[in-house]
C-alpha cells in the first residue's frame, strides 16, 4: 500500500467525507433509477447497490480492516466484485467506478493502484458499452477521464502531503536545534558564572583570608617577646575579617564591592593601598594621571578587583618594600600600573593554577582584562621587581 494508506492525516478527514457521500449518492442515485424505470431488474440493482453500501461501510466501520494490509485489499477486492454485479445489472453502474477509483489508489502501491484504476476504467468502458449496444467516443471518453482526474487528484494530494510532512519534520528538526542551543547556551552561561564566581572568590574571599593569616602568623612570630607588636596585627587581623565579611556578603547578594559604594574608582584604590600599607610591611602608593571620565559599573569592578589580586601577589611572594599603583586615563582608554621593587620571578615558571601557592590570580586577571576588551601585561625578572600593566577601553562594561 501506498505511505497514506488506510490512516489518513486529520488534514484529509474532510476528503474522506466527501467520499463516503460520493458513493452514497452515486449508489442512491443507480437504484433510484432503477426503481423508476421499472426495469426487471429493479430490485436486483437496488440489493447490489445496498450490498456495495454494506460492504463499503463495514470496510470503513472495522478498526481491523483499517489496521491491516491484508484485510484492506481483501475489502477493496469485494468491492469491486459487487461493483462488477451492479454494472452487469445497471449501466448506471459505471458511475460507480469513480469512487473505486480513489480507494484504490489510497490503498494500493503507486503504480499497482495507477494500473488497476486503469483495468477498472477499462471494464467500466467495457460494461458500459455492452449495455448501449456500441462503443462511442462518449462512451469511452467518461471513464478514462475520471481515471485521469483521480490519478491527478490523489497524485497531487500526496505530494502536498509528502511535503507537508517534509515541513514538518524540518520544523521538528529545528525545534530539535533550537533546545540543543538553549541548552548549549545554558551550560556556556553556568561555565561562565563558575568562572566568574572562581574569580570573585580568588579576589575577595581567598585574599582577604591570605591577609588575615599572613597577619596572624606576624602576630605569631611577636609572642611573647613583644605583645604589643603583636595586639596590633590581632587587630588588623580581625579588622581584614570583618572586611572580608563584607566582601563575602555583598559578593552572595550579587552588589558592587564595598568600597565603591559612594565612591569612585580612585577612591577605592586609595583605601586598598592605605590598607595594604596599614596591614602590612610594605609602603602602597597610588598616583593618578590623565582627566578623569566616568567609567561602567563593570569596568570598576574588574579593576578593583585586578589591582586587590595584585597587590596580595606583591605581599605574599614579591618580598617587597615599596608598591606603586598608578591609575591612568588615555583618552579612549583607562591604564592600570602595579610596579614593586621586590625580588621578581621568571613569569614562564608560573605555578600550576591548581599549586597551594598559587597561579590562579594571574590567570583570574588577564580573563577579567580579556573580558572588558582589554589587555594585560607582565614584565618580570629575577631580582628585577615585578610591573603588572591592564589596559581596558573607556566604554568597555557598558554593553548588555
Amino acid at each position: 500500500m501506498s505511505a497514506t494508506a488506510l490512516h489518513l492525516p486529520s488534514t484529509a478527514r474532510g476528503l474522506l467525507w466527501c467520499l463516503h457521500l460520493l458513493l452514497g449518492g452515486l449508489l442512491t442515485l443507480v437504484a433510484g433509477r432503477a426503481i423508476v424505470g421499472g426495469t426487471g431488474r429493479a430490485w436486483w440493482v437496488v440489493a447490489a447497490a445496498g450490498m456495495l453500501a454494506v460492504t463499503y461501510g463495514a470496510g470503513v466501520s472495522f478498526a481491523r480492516v483499517r489496521a491491516s494490509r491484508r484485510l484492506a485489499g481483501v475489502w477493496l477486492a469485494a468491492m469491486v466484485v459487487v461493483w462488477l454485479v451492479l454494472l452487469v445489472l445497471s449501466a448506471d453502474g459505471v458511475w460507480v467506478a469513480f469512487p473505486l477509483y480513489f480507494l484504490q489508489l489510497h490503498l494500493l502501491t503507486r503504480w499497482a493502484g495507477v494500473i488497476t484504476v486503469l483495468f477498472t476504467a477499462l471494464v467500466a468502458v467495457t460494461g458500459f458499452a455492452a449495455h448501449a449496444g456500441a462503443l462511442t467516443v462518449a462512451i469511452t471518453v467518461g471513464p478514462l477521464l475520471g481515471a485521469a482526474v483521480a490519478i491527478a487528484v490523489v497524485r497531487g494530494y500526496q505530494a502536498l502531503y509528502r511535503e507537508s510532512e517534509r515541513r514538518r519534520e524540518l520544523i521538528e528538526q529545528l525545534t530539535a536545534t533550537r533546545a540543543d542551543l538553549a541548552a548549549a547556551q545554558h551550560t556556556a552561561g553556568v561555565l561562565a558564572e563558575r568562572e566568574r564566581l572562581a574569580r570573585e572568590i580568588h579576589d575577595t574571599l581567598a585574599q582577604g583570608l591570605s591577609s588575615i593569616q599572613l597577619l596572624l602568623s606576624a602576630a605569631e612570630r611577636a609572642l611573647p617577646g613583644n605583645p604589643p607588636v603583636a595586639e596590633r596585627h590581632v587587630v588588623q587581623a580581625r579588622q581584614a575579617a570583618v572586611d572580608n565579611l563584607a566582601e563575602a556578603r555583598r559578593f552572595v547578594a550579587a552588589l558592587t564591592p564595598p568600597a565603591l559604594e559612594g565612591a569612585g574608582l580612585a577612591d577605592a584604590l586609595e583605601q586598598l593601598c592605605a590598607t595594604t600599607s596599614t596591614r602590612h610591611r610594605i609602603t602602597a602608593r597610588l598616583h593618578r594621571t590623565g582627566e578623569p571620565v566616568p567609567l561602567a559599573s563593570a569596568t570598576e569592578i574588574a579593576l578593583l578587583r585586578i589591582a586587590q589580586s595584585a597587590l596580595s601577589n606583591v605581599v605574599r611572594h614579591a618580598d617587597a618594600a615599596t608598591v606603586d599603583v598608578t591609575l591612568s586615563y588615555l583618552g579612549d582608554h583607562v591604564a592600570l600600573d602595579v610596579v614593586d621593587d621586590g625580588t621578581g620571578f621568571d613569569p614562564t615558571r608560573l605555578p600550576a593554577p591548581e599549586s597551594e601557592i598559587g597561579g590562579f590570580g594571574l590567570a583570574a586577571m588577564r580573563a577579567r582584562a580579556h573580558a572588558l576588551g582589554g589587555i594585560l601585561t607582565l614584565e618580570a625578572g629575577a631580582g628585577a621587581g615585578t610591573a603588572l600593566a591592564i589596559q581596558v577601553p573607556i566604554g568597555a562594561g557598558t554593553g548588555s
